[in-house]
Order: structure tokens, then C-alpha cells, then sequence
């Protein structure tokens, strides 16, 4: 008798950690819908297959309650999502079980698995091994320094793992060399970068799943699209690496079409866990120009129109109440921050809902190319009654704070290696100080300690809003500082020196940094 094909089906079978209190879950797609009025949050494990699924999960939240609908104009689209947000019953489960009955989500389809194609195993000579698509393993030639996996006795991934591992690939997928595909008698064996590679994400959290999606469902901001919105298993015909890509239109393209990579996961015989896969690109024709609704754009004037709007680089190492002068302020054409651009509907969301709204963060420390740093999420707490439209002078004194804060910071990192350098080097030593080559010693531990410090300083300056900001980030500099060198100090007379002179001239007033030069 022959076995039964293996099967998982994304929407039906659980695969997404989900939260209640202190009770947890696992859910596939339609019973996250279903149940999203009681699903407090999401608790993927992972925070850039969180973030891959909140931008999925919006573009079908959208679907579901009728929010996709381009001729809607901005107050009906509004008073729309004001009236769902006020609906204690969640989605309506017939327009849930309707969505997720007309496409196909199963993972292991020979036709369309969901967010694959099934065409890889002919045009690639091989497959590309399931530790390529574990995020955390070894694979290839690289060495196993911290991780018992290796190519020739690779473990298989359970499936419920692999999806998520699948969705981090799509969206912050490497760039360079991968598995050759051979398409129309032409090979490529590279491949570009995925949409968010190396970036942070800002997600409004609401107190359900439920409001998140609903509050995260961005604006449209073109007056018309000339082709219909679809997402990648929506699509009436298997994905063409040869076709020209469609433009991006709002919510499905811009949320789920963006993918630089394809991928075919090999199940297991019964469909429990991935044994091998298939990961190669998707497609050799240029990115289109779009902008992520969930991202921070700096713009810089001094450069070409091409290379003037940057997305901010995920930094495992910065703190997320850096980032609040970008999420509060409104947008302006003189400003070089830019908030997502989520945020500006989230003032016309119901008072209640926009009072305990949260944000969430999901970042993904990379490179542009290949190498994975570290991950990171956050949650801050309610914010948006800080915003410029609610309280314009809170907004301004929190994004003083934060500059005051980050040019203390690049103060504090010349004077430090300047020290370093007086004290390793006095002979090179010169009236009104050479500036330093690189960065001491004392440098990175400097930085750390100082920013340990910064955050309860800045704090504790919203609260009181009248201390000077530039004089209490540099109180905090000097005890970083201080703290740093202390064994130097102690065992070296030219180090109590250098660093009192350091200490000194942070106090000392400095010329602000243009905004233009803030951190991308």
C-alpha cells in the first residue's frame, strides 16, 4: 500500500507561538485570525521570522476585513478601522474560513507550496542542505566552532521550525554566492539581498493580536494602482524568475511579493520535519523602488537623488529609547529622520486603543552581504501620547534628549582614544591635541558603560524637563569614563592625566552635529 504524501498546511496545522497571559500555544494561520481577539501577542522565538509573519499576517488582516479596498477613501478608511477595532468579536470567522479555503497553504504541495517553488529540483544541480536554511548553523566549508551541526550527518529541522527559518530567508536572506539555478539556458549561481536585510522594525502593538494587525495595517499612499494587489500564493500562476517583476502595489506586494529568494523545503515521509532544501534566487532583475512602512528613513542631501533615503541599520548594541525621537516626531521636510510610516495613521485610531498601544521591535544585526551578527526585539511602553500631534513639547524635549545623547556619545569615543593615545604615546602628543588614529583600549568598554548610564539619565530628564540635557549626558560620559580607566589611573600617572583632561574637555562645549550626520 503506497504511504500517504507528507503534509503540513501553514494555515491549518500549528506552527506560531502565540501568548495569553502566561499560557502558551502553538496556532496555524487561520486559528491565529480566529482567535486573534484572544491571542495577547506573538512569541516567535525568532525575532525576524516575528517580524517576516506581522507583515504577512497584516497583508491578510487587511484581506479579511475588507481594509485592502483602494477606492476607499481616508476618512472611510479610518472610520472603518475604527468601527473593527471596536469590535469586542475579533475578525468574522466566515471571511476567515473564505480567505484561507481559496489558496492553497500547503507547505509540501508539488504544485504550489506555500512561499516555494515546486521547479527547483529541475533547474538546480543540487540541493543547498537543511543547515543553509537553520539561521545559527554551519554549512558548507565554514567551521563548526560553536554548533555540533555539519554537512555530512545534518539533522532535520521540524517543520514547524523550517517554516519560520523559510520566512527569514525571504526576508533577510543573504546576498552573493548560493546554489546555481538554470533558468532559460542561462545559469546564475548568485543572488541578491533580501528587502530587510540588516534592518529594524517597528511594529505598533496593540493589548490583542487583534489590534496589532488592525493598527499595523499601513496607508495607501499612491492615488491608484493599474494592476491587482496580489501576494505570492495568491498569485494565479507559479512564480517566473524570468518574468519582470509586477509593480508594488499596497497591501499584498509591499508586505509578501518583495522576496530576492527562492526556496523548495524536502520533507520528511511524513511531512513532521525538513530534511534538505533547496534555497537559490528568485530573481536577476533589479529591486524596485519602494519604501517598508515599518522601517526609519534618514535622508541625507549631501548625496545623489539614487543614495539619498537610508533605512536604519539594525544595531544589537543600541538601545531602543535611541530610536524614540524617530518614532514621535512628525514628519518633515527639513528633518533628516523620518518615522515609519505606519505611524502616521496611528493618531486616528480609537482613544482607548491609542492610549495603551505599544511598540515592538525586531532587529537583525547583519551585514549587506553575508554575515549574521545577532537578533534582538524589544517593547516599549505606551508612547504615542508623546507624539508631536499630542504633545508637541514632550516630542521636542525627548528628541533634544536623544541628540544631546548621541553627540555626547561620538564626544565621548574622540576623547577617550585621545586619552589612550596621551597615554600610550606622549611623545606624539601636540598643543591642542592630534586627533587619534582608531580607537584605544578603553574605547568599547567606555561606550557601553556610558550607555548603561545614559538610559536613566534620560529618563529621569523627561520627567524632570528642566536639567540641561548636553550637561547630564556628560556627567554620565565622565562617570563611564572614569569607571573604564580606573586600573589605568591607578597603576599609571600619565593615564590620570589623560583621562582628567578627557573628563574636562566633555564639558566643554562643542558644536552640535548637523542632523544630516545622525546615524543611518
Amino acid at each position: 500500500m503506497p504511504l500517504a504524501p507528507p503534509r503540513f498546511s501553514a494555515a491549518d496545522d500549528p506552527w506560531i507561538e502565540v501568548r495569553t497571559a502566561t499560557r502558551y500555544r502553538k496556532v496555524g494561520l487561520r486559528d491565529l485570525f480566529l482567535d486573534a481577539h484572544t491571542i495577547e501577542d506573538l512569541a516567535l522565538a525568532i525575532p525576524p521570522a516575528a517580524s517576516a509573519l506581522l507583515r504577512i499576517a497584516v497583508a491578510i488582516a487587511a484581506r479579511i476585513s475588507g481594509l485592502d479596498d483602494p477606492e476607499l477613501g481616508a476618512d472611510q478608511w479610518n472610520a472603518r478601522r475604527r468601527q473593527l477595532l471596536q469590535s469586542t468579536s475579533g475578525f468574522d470567522p466566515r471571511a476567515v474560513h473564505a480567505y484561507f479555503d481559496a489558496y492553497c497553504f500547503e507547505v509540501f504541495d508539488p504544485v504550489r507550496p506555500w512561499l516555494q517553488d515546486a521547479a527547483l529540483p529541475e533547474q538546480c544541480g543540487k540541493t543547498s542542505g537543511i543547515n543553509a536554511l537553520a539561521f545559527g548553523r554551519p554549512a558548507g566549508n565554514n567551521l563548526a566552532w560553536f554548533s555540533p551541526h555539519y554537512d555530512r550527518d545534518a539533522d532535520p529541522l521540524p517543520t514547524e521550525q523550517a517554516l519560520q527559518h523559510l520566512l527569514v530567508h525571504h526576508y533577510y536572506g543573504r546576498s552573493g554566492g548560493c546554489t546555481a539555478r538554470t533558468v532559460g539556458g542561462t545559469s546564475h549561481p548568485r543572488g541578491t539581498s533580501g528587502p530587510l536585510r540588516s534592518t529594524v522594525s517597528f511594529h505598533p502593538l496593540g493589548r490583542t493580536v487583534y489590534e496589532t494587525l488592525l493598527a499595523g495595517i499601513p496607508k495607501l499612499l499612491a492615488d491608484e494602482q493599474s494592476t491587482a494587489d496580489r501576494c505570492p500564493w495568491e498569485e494565479p500562476d507559479p512564480p517566473d524568475p524570468l518574468r519582470p517583476p509586477v509593480e508594488v502595489t499596497w497591501p499584498g506586494r509591499l508586505l509578501t511579493g518583495l522576496s530576492r529568494h527562492a526556496a523548495l523545503l524536502v520533507p520528511s515521509a511524513d511531512g513532521a520535519a525538513v530534511v534538505d532544501a533547496y534555497l537559490t534566487w528568485a530573481t536577476q532583475f533589479r529591486k524596485l523602488e519602494t519604501t517598508d512602512p515599518y522601517v526609519v528613513i534618514h535622508t541625507d542631501p549631501g548625496k545623489p537623488v539614487e543614495r539619498r533615503r537610508l533605512v536604519r541599520r539594525a544595531d544589537a548594541d543600541r538601545a531602543w529609547w535611541r530610536d524614540l525621537d524617530a518614532l514621535l516626531l512628525a514628519p518633515d521636510e527639513h528633518r533628516a529622520v523620518r518615522r515609519p510610516e505606519v505611524f502616521d495613521t496611528l493618531n486616528d485610531l480609537p482613544a482607548d486603543v491609542r492610549a495603551r498601544l505599544r511598540v515592538r521591535v525586531h532587529g537583525f544585526d547583519q551585514d549587506t552581504k553575508v554575515n549574521n551578527r545577532q537578533w534582538y526585539t524589544a517593547i516599549t511602553p505606551p508612547i504615542l501620547g508623546w507624539s508631536q500631534e499630542h504633545d508637541p513639547q514632550r516630542a521636542e524635549r525627548i528628541a533634544q534628549c536623544c541628540r544631546a545623547a548621541e553627540q555626547t556619545a561620538v564626544r565621548l569615543t574622540f576623547v577617550t582614544d585621545q586619552a589612550w593615545q596621551q597615554t600610550t604615546r606622549p611623545q606624539q602628543d601636540a598643543p591642542g591635541g592630534a586627533r587619534p588614529r582608531g580607537s584605544g583600549a578603553w574605547t568599547a568598554r567606555t561606550r557601553a558603560l556610558y550607555w548603561q548610564e545614559a538610559e536613566p539619565v534620560f529618563w529621569r530628564l523627561l520627567e524632570e524637563g528642566q536639567e540641561p540635557a548636553p550637561r547630564a549626558f556628560a556627567v554620565a560620559a565622565a562617570t563611564a569614563l572614569r569607571q573604564a580607566t580606573q586600573t589605568a589611573r591607578i597603576q599609571h600617572r600619565a593615564a590620570a592625566r589623560a583621562v582628567a583632561a578627557a573628563v574636562a574637555a566633555l564639558f566643554r562645549p562643542v558644536p552640535a552635529i548637523p542632523r544630516t550626520a545622525e546615524r543611518p
